[in-house]
């Protein structure tokens, strides 16, 4: 199998690239295999070299070492081939991704990768895009969105540039004129803050729309949130919002949540849409979820399969 690790200059802060691959040579050696290494700042080469890998056909590990969009550049480049499993070795501001699989620092440990167990996760489609972790449509979109700029700021961590986001968007509109449907259930039509579709749990930073997703149960989580008490209101419960306390919570009404395969969000104008932390504009998304779909390498000595039976290759 070709192990080929793709550095993103470009993902967090503080993070020294000539060092993260050092580190991969020095834990490749350890484990006798000859590493494949790009390190470059063009997205567009990053994802053709994904690509070029998978096309070939031979069983490929490709690592993602930087941020989640360093993972939607490796599972939208290379979705489709059976041949590819994809690691992450978290280098990003955020990395919400992999928090299901333990801490970020811990998680830096290549050699937990290189001997990591291959398993088949779900993951949705939209449009010609694909997303492993969440999926969303509306103010958090926006957020989102506004997040990714301030990320670029010197000294400002994703945590901190999702805060700022929310303050940021918070005066402006919050509430989209939304008509959401689940699969068969009853199309619900009203004003929604916004309407997510959960594979895993966390996004932003640390915020946890979806406390109980699994990325390999065969389900998407489907969240809406509808016009809540007001702007002061939603500043004050934020924090019950990142702690993913909002579901079943009796003062959070307006917070609905069902599981299904399809959601499809329709705007009477266009809304801000959120694909694993990518930006698109639409009037009509349909978010739709495949099981088995992206074979992801879980880390050696990750909890994840504690009461659960691997899918097998």
């Amino acid at each position: 199998m070709r192990h080929v690790f793709v550095v993103n200059p470009c993902s967090g802060k503080k993070n020294d690239p000539t060092l993260v691959v050092q580190g991969i040579r020095d834990a490749c050696a350890e484990a006798d295999i000859t590493p494949e290494i790009y390190a470059e700042r063009n997205c567009e080469g990053m994802m053709q070299f994904m690509r070029d890998a998978a096309q070939s056909g031979e069983p490929v590990r490709i690592y993602a070492c930087g941020g989640d969009g360093t993972l939607y550049c490796a599972v939208n480049a290379t979705y489709g081939h059976r041949n590819v499993q994809i690691a992450v070795i978290p280098y990003g501001s955020g990395n919400d991704f992999i928090r299901l699989f333990g801490e970020k620092e811990a998680l830096r440990d290549v050699a937990r990768h290189i001997h990591g167990t291959p398993h088949w996760i779900d993951a949705i489609e939209s449009g010609e895009d694909v997303a492993v972790n969440v999926v969303s449509m509306g103010f958090d979109a926006e957020v989102n969105d506004k997040q990714t700029q301030l990320k670029k700021l010197p000294l400002v961590s994703g945590k901190t540039a999702y805060l700022l986001a929310v303050l940021y968007c918070l005066p402006r509109k919050i509430f989209n004129r939304f008509t959401v449907t689940v699969d068969d259930y009853e199309p619900v039509t009203s004003d929604f803050m916004f309407a997510i579709g959960g594979n895993c749990r966390w996004y932003g930073g640390g915020f946890q729309p979806c406390p109980t997703a699994m990325p390999d149960d065969g389900l998407m989580d489907c969240v809406t949130v509808e016009k809540a008490k007001g702007r002061l209101w939603m500043l004050t419960k934020i924090n019950t919002y990142k702690r993913g306390e909002h579901i079943d919570n009796p003062d959070w009404p307006f917070a609905q949540m069902v599981r299904g395969k399809t959601m499809r969000v329709q705007s009477n104008i266009p809304a801000t849409v959120n694909i694993d932390g990518e930006a698109r504009k639409s009037c009509d998304v349909t978010f739709t979820l495949r099981e088995n779909a992206v074979c992801y390498v879980v880390p050696q000595g990750c909890s994840f399969f504690e009461k659960k039976e691997p899918k097998k290759l």
